[in-house]
């Protein structure tokens, strides 16, 4: 009698853990397919935060990211350690960046001490298919991520008179300069 119960205790463990699995694997795929049929795009918050006036400020970086997400794109910022420290003389995590841009936690990433971001930045774009928000060209890079060449990849930015500039065109060529 007890070896029959354990059989059946076993067996309802054993039932709930490929339960888990099956839901746990169907999830999975689900956010794979979120991540397929959304338009992301990757922002090189520390790259950005500096782009009005040269000052480091957070609100530049949640001009951006509300800009792109009414452009309808799903938005991923990523940080240098010191991204805290610019902004705000101390240290900050992700979780307090990602309330401070009004995204889910799980959007911002601020790379760990005496890591650079671009690498960070660049997998993250190829993982989930997306453009990056930036005026860096990452030539340092470009042998291991080729498609920073790629026409449109990157989408370079500035304030002017106050209005957010983005180029979202299929270009990346720098602008003609104007005759003087």
């Amino acid at each position: 009698m007890t070896e029959n119960l354990m059989l059946l205790a076993l067996c309802g463990l054993i039932g709930l853990w490929v339960a888990v699995l099956i839901r746990r694997l169907l999830a999975a795929r689900r956010a794979s397919a979120l991540r397929a049929t959304q338009k992301w795009a990757i922002i090189d918050g520390s790259n950005v935060m500096h782009w009005k006036d040269g000052t480091p400020q957070i609100a530049t970086v949640r001009d951006v990211v509300s800009h792109l997400s009414q452009k309808g794109f799903t938005v991923g910022v990523v940080f240098d350690a010191n991204a805290g420290y610019l902004l705000s003389g101390k240290y900050q995590h992700d979780d307090t960046l990602s309330l401070a841009l009004n995204l889910p936690e799980s959007h911002v990433m601020v790379v760990p001490k005496g890591q650079p971001a671009d690498p960070a930045i660049l997998t993250m774009a190829r993982d989930m298919n997306a453009r990056i928000v930036t005026n860096d060209r990452f030539r340092d890079w470009a042998g291991d991520f080729p498609e920073v060449r790629k026409s449109g990849h990157l989408i370079p930015g500035s304030f002017r008179s106050g209005q957010l500039n983005l180029r979202l065109s299929n270009t990346n060529k720098p602008r003609k300069k104007r005759a003087a």
